[in-house]
């Protein structure tokens, strides 16, 4: 019973001598807190007035938000009572020990930095880096989102991305659709440029400058193989895709030009 008493009066000795300081650092955490919010919110507000890069905007945010999160718990601490000056050595020690462990991490760090001073790419475009394709979803301090063709998520680290081959179909707003088509060597050559040129030019979504193409590609073992090329803009890109092909069997079809089956069909990069 002694022992419960000795127990319940230190107890109500802490109480009185850092209730009061963990309280007001919990008020202060609490104030800090909307303070915090408000300043980032009215600087969203101040970048969004300026014009200001959409994908440069989240990730100064992000960070100005981590910084002054940081601050601010560094403030309650003081409060506490625990010395800064000590705490800040422990922080260096410990984020050298952080650091040498999460080398990657501060590697993506880096490359989110590099990404946001030279602008590969932007939110909105379509790019093709660490064999992924699909639109940037957002940039952020360590990763790049991109959501693919098929409606996926796909989170790439900033530290690959800023090293590696990146592909930027949207930079110079138009692309070029790669497509082949095949038809008999009976097939008069010239007749079946005419058709498959008309069935790109009779296209709304491919554009006249560059100027849609189509050339014979290779003499294939059971076809010879026209390479069907038209541009449009990046986010036509698939319906454009899609469209010649069905388009140009309809057309073939129609003009009596034998397509053989089967026969090879593939998507030629570049070139």
């Amino acid at each position: 019973m002694e022992k419960a008493q000795e127990w319940f009066d230190y107890a109500i000795e802490l109480a009185k001598e850092f209730g009061p300081k963990l309280v007001t650092a919990l008020i202060i955490y609490l104030v800090g807190m909307w303070v915090v919010n408000k300043i980032i919110k009215g600087t969203r507000k101040v970048m969004s007035k300026s014009k200001y890069d959409q994908s440069l905007q989240k990730f100064l945010l992000n960070l100005f938000s981590w910084a002054l999160k940081v601050f601010l718990i560094i403030i309650v601490i003081s409060r506490l009572g625990v010395d800064v000056t000590t705490f800040a050595a422990v922080i260096a020690a410990a984020g050298l020990a952080v650091g040498l462990a999460l080398q990657g991490s501060l590697s993506n760090f880096a490359g989110g930095v590099l990404i946001m001073i030279f602008k590969p790419y932007k939110i909105g475009d379509l790019i093709e880096a660490q064999d992924v394709l699909g639109r940037v979803k957002g940039i952020e301090i360590f990763t790049t989102k991109l959501v693919t063709p098929q409606n996926r998520l796909a989170i790439v680290p900033n530290g690959a991305m800023a090293n590696g081959n990146i592909i930027n179909y949207t930079a110079e707003g138009k692309v070029r659709v790669d497509t082949v088509i095949g038809v008999g060597y009976d097939e008069d050559i010239k007749k079946t440029k005419e058709v498959l040129l008309k069935v790109l030019t009779s296209n709304d979504k491919v554009l006249e400058d560059p100027a849609p193409s189509v050339n014979v590609l290779e003499l294939a073992d059971s076809s010879v193989n026209f390479a069907v090329r038209p541009f449009c803009k990046p986010e036509d890109y698939w319906d454009v895709y899609f469209a010649t092909y069905e388009n140009s069997k309809v057309a073939l079809d129609e003009a009596g030009i034998e397509i053989p089956y089967p026969h090879r069909v593939q998507v030629q990069k570049g070139g």
